[in-house]
Formats: C-alpha cells, structure tokens, sequence
C-alpha cells in the first residue's frame, strides 16, 4: 500500500464503525412500535371545579402572574 492510503484507512474504518452503529439505532428506533394509550372515559363521572382548576394551573405554572 501507499503511504497516502495507510494513512486514510483507519479514519475510513472509524467512519465504518459510526455508520454500522447508525444504522442499528435507526433500525431500533424503527422497529419498536409506539403504543397509544387510551384515556377515553378516564373521568367519568367525575366533577372537577373551576377552583380545583385553578389550583392545578397554579401548581403547574407556579412562575406565572
């Protein structure tokens, strides 16, 4: 081999190995099914007030006027 590709070599198996662990994430991230949970008649029959609202909004947003 030329010196010019002894040099080039091992940053083109480093680019390799990064391409290899890419495309296993990808697949991963592909693969895994995204699950939806339902909240459909969650609160039924359930009464909230405009107070218990309002603390809520409080609580959450404590740094708001």
């Amino acid at each position: 081999m030329k010196p010019e590709t002894q040099e080039i070599y091992p940053e083109l198996k480093k680019i390799e190995n990064e391409i290899q662990v890419l495309k296993i994430l990808v697949l991963q991230s592909i693969q895994i099914p995204k699950q939806k949970t339902a909240l459909k008649g969650i609160l039924k029959g359930v009464n909230i007030t405009e107070e218990e609202i309002e603390m809520a909004k409080k609580s959450l947003f404590k740094f708001s006027a």
